[in-house]
């Protein structure tokens, strides 16, 4: 058994549904399950239209006519001429468009907008996509079972970020999901949705398609998940940015995990967390070129490579915070107290880096930091710098090869790009550092040359 995720642009519109048609009737003998994401944009508009019913119901409701045009449009394209296959479809469409049209005036009337409210609106997405895509199945002569996935992914009630319940998703995914793939039938299911215990629809967190498919992956034993996006795989570098930039055939979880923290967006973090529980191989494959093997990610390489450096990535648009206290030597507790702050005003952080009397650390947003930096001045003297760019070149051989690390900071140097900080010893497969936002382009293309040239 396998499970296949799609994601938004893999089921955007009419031909890519068309594509992961094929796409899984070619995987029919590894009995595959299908996780499905909603239409690409589908989950922004829904927020947005609970949004909008707070303050101006008409528009709204002009928001919900609007995805009716456009799941009925998907609809159509894919039954020509077939009015009944339509029909039956679209009556089950229009049921749940008059549904949100419920909730957007009820939205409207308490004057009061929930995140458990939220998650029921976002809810509406993946359940049109699985509706479509399984009728397109039937039409090609599979046998299609549509299954609910809040009848099986149970979680917390933390709306918007909800925590699955392994010990209650296994039993009810081995029932309604692995019975029905061994018997033959090729199963359909929503990412990124979930329910309590007393059935109230939750979201696993945007992203989350991937975690669904590595959860439901995780509880059936799978042999392979495979993710299916507009990418190749993952690469030495953004492609967007460096167009040299090549694909990786095969990297660890260990890899890929620093790179999905640290700016890689082909695969969300909590992806690899289940998938490495069972050493489950995690495929990313493109969906519009199914032709290329993608990227294999694995709990140990099969492939040697004495490559130090794997890939690199970054992230913009970065502050740093710098903690300096006179009093911090020998003062104990400092520590604690300083991310005892964080922890109160729930910010993580992404980089660390500590010395006798300071800590520098970087955060991808300034959510609450107006508060944050209040409260640490209390304790220390604080400087902001702000528009950084956090890079992390990533290897599993990186710290066993000499001259690595040379190679990095002599490139930058000769290049007169200044560093603001360093983190090295946290990971033994990564090494990350801070420059200004300004010098980023080019240490991106910088970083690529010296590690990937020709």
């Amino acid at each position: 058994m396998i499970i296949a995720k799609f994601g938004g642009t893999s089921v955007e519109d009419a031909g890519a549904m068309k594509n992961v048609q094929k796409i899984v009737a070619g995987l029919r003998d590894r009995q595959p399950v299908v996780v499905s994401s909603a239409c690409s944009g589908v989950t922004n508009t829904l927020i947005g239209l609970a949004r909008m019913a707070l303050v101006d119901c008409a528009k709204s409701l002009w928001i919900v006519e609007e995805l009716r045009a456009r799941h009925q449009g998907i609809l159509n394209d894919l039954f020509p001429g077939e009015p009944a296959a339509c029909e039956t479809v679209g009556v089950q469409i229009d049921a749940m468009m008059d549904e949100l049209r419920d909730l957007a005036r009820s939205i409207s009337i308490l004057g009061e907008l929930t995140d458990r409210s939220l998650d029921t609106f976002a809810s509406f997405g993946e359940k049109l996509s699985t509706l479509i895509l399984s009728a397109l199945f039937r039409k090609e002569g599979m046998e299609v079972v549509l299954v609910n996935a809040q009848e099986v992914v149970i979680t917390s009630d933390d709306f918007t970020r909800a925590v699955p319940l392994f010990e209650e998703i296994a039993p009810r995914a081995r029932r309604l999901i692995g019975e029905k793939a061994s018997a033959g039938y090729v199963v359909v299911t929503q990412g990124f949705l979930g329910a309590t215990r007393e059935g109230v629809a939750t979201t696993i967190g945007r992203g989350g398609s991937d975690y669904s498919a590595a959860i439901l992956g995780s509880v059936l034993d799978a042999e392979e998940i495979q993710i299916w996006t507009d990418v190749d795989g993952m690469m030495t570098s953004d492609p967007s940015r460096i167009p040299s930039a090549r694909l990786i055939p095969e990297m660890t979880f260990r890899e890929a995990a620093e790179l999905a923290y640290f700016g890689a967006k082909v695969l969300h973090p909590s992806t690899i967390i289940p998938a490495v529980q069972k050493n489950i191989p995690v495929r990313i494959l493109n969906s519009r070129r199914p032709h290329v093997k993608g990227t294999v990610i694995l709990g140990s390489p099969k492939l040697h490579t004495d490559a130090p450096v794997k890939s690199i990535a970054n992230k913009r648009g970065i502050t740093l915070v710098t903690i300096t206290s006179t009093r911090m030597l020998m003062m104990h507790g400092f520590l604690a107290r300083v991310f005892e702050i964080f922890a109160r005003y729930e910010r993580s952080v992404d980089v660390i880096a500590t010395s006798e009397v300071s800590i520098s650390l970087t955060l991808d947003s300034e959510d609450g930091l107006d508060e944050i930096l209040g409260e640490l001045r209390k304790v220390a003297d604080v400087e902001v710098e702000r528009d950084k760019a956090i890079f992390c070149v990533v290897g599993e051989n990186l710290r066993r090869s000499k001259g690595t690390l040379t190679a990095i900071f002599g490139a930058l140097e000769r290049n007169d790009i200044p560093v603001s900080m360093i983190s090295l010893g946290a990971s033994e497969i990564n090494v990350t550092f801070v420059v200004n936002g300004s010098d980023a382009e080019k240490t991106a293309q910088l970083l690529h040359s010296t590690f990937f040239s020709p």
